[in-house]
């Protein structure tokens, strides 16, 4: 481990930063051209055909920042190799929508590749002073893990700068919190990458978008999500399995909600609806850019409590995470995330 050089630091940001911005016009043209275009209908936001690559973009920047300021190891093999497993299987899906299984299975694919071949393992966790040890059952944990962090980021992609924004955040927490401990790894490299990958990104995707991320962004973005923090657990931050569950609490909360409300109506958890968190935001007559902020509000609450627990008083960290969460909790039982309340008229 090395101290970080603030300058190398925003050069890994700018440099891919860049790029993004300068090639996702390119990009666009060619999702026009082979047809990856998001079609509206009721239950989706957007009124007109939207292209769909943007992942493309972001994954280029990622390789362009990898190039320049990664190093070559076994581990970083996996992750390029499990990333571009998804990138395929999401261009493929933005072009012609490919059935839940077989993304599924590109998904499970790229998750054996770096738990197996990366040696990524959560393989033992410590907070509040207990401490689990998984065994054998640590590969099956992690593998669910990475699929849980892919599919969180999928879910919750559905208005302009949402899924981006979130990731920027988590990438920009992480970096620091690395920052301030002083520490350089691969899983630092990784965050300031993408960090200027994704809001490059975001210049052309903010409300009123010109692209979409499609599926190869939003998988592409939770898999890096689950590295970083695989990668962090291991060699960084004693406890970042905490620290993305706290940034991503929106998606998180979003996808319990999905799945306990499908369930509870009976039926398939992949069944598509429109109950999602920024859905109940858009009821309560927000715009779709005023949702979105709501919602980077919430992510970069979260955030700052995280640093404040790592970094400044855990005592103030968790206060600010139990004022958070129980106002959540409010949110969740007022709206229909959950499940459909009765309204007035009704019987």
């Amino acid at each position: 481990m090395g101290s970080i050089n603030i300058t190398t630091i925003l050069l890994m940001v700018f440099i891919p930063f860049v790029f993004v911005a300068c090639i996702i016009p390119a990009v666009k043209k060619i999702a026009i051209h082979v047809g990856a275009l998001d079609m509206p209908n009721k239950r989706k936001v957007h009124q007109t055909p939207m292209p769909r690559l943007g992942g493309l973009g972001i994954y280029a920047g990622f390789l362009l920042g990898y190039m320049i300021f990664g190093e070559h190891t076994p581990t970083m093999n996996s992750i390029l190799i499990g990333s571009f497993i998804l990138i395929i299987t999401g261009v493929i899906d933005d072009i012609k929508p490919l059935k839940a299984t077989y993304k599924l299975i590109g998904q499970v694919i790229a998750a054996l590749i770096v738990v197996f071949y990366g040696n990524l393992l959560l393989a033992d966790v410590s907070f509040f002073g207990l401490y689990f040890n998984f065994g054998w059952v640590s590969y099956l944990i992690t593998i669910l893990f990475i699929l849980g962090c892919i599919n969180c980021l999928n879910l919750i992609d559905g208005l302009d700068g949402l899924a981006g924004g979130i990731s920027a955040i988590f990438f920009l927490t992480i970096g620091i919190i690395a920052y301030f401990q002083g520490r350089i790894g691969l899983s630092v490299v990784i965050t300031f990458i993408m960090l200027g990958s994704t809001l490059g990104f975001l210049v052309h995707n903010f409300n009123p978008a010109k692209i979409f991320m499609g599926d190869s962004g939003s998988m592409f973005l939770g898999f890096i999500i689950a590295v970083i923090t695989l990668l962090g657990f291991k060699t960084i931050i004693t406890s970042s399995i905490i620290i993305p569950l706290c940034i991503l609490i929106v998606p998180i909360l979003d996808t319990l909600c999905a799945i306990i409300r499908r369930k509870l109506k009976g039926e398939s958890i992949g069944t598509p609806d429109k109950s999602h968190f920024h859905h109940q935001l858009l009821r309560r007559n927000y715009s779709v850019r005023t949702t979105v902020l709501i919602i980077y509000l919430i992510t970069a609450l979260f955030s700052t409590a995280s640093i404040i627990w790592l970094l400044v008083d855990k005592k103030i960290g968790y206060i600010i995470y139990g004022i958070l969460l129980f106002a959540l909790i409010i949110f969740v039982f007022s709206t229909d995330i959950l499940f459909e309340h009765k309204k007035k008229g009704d019987l």
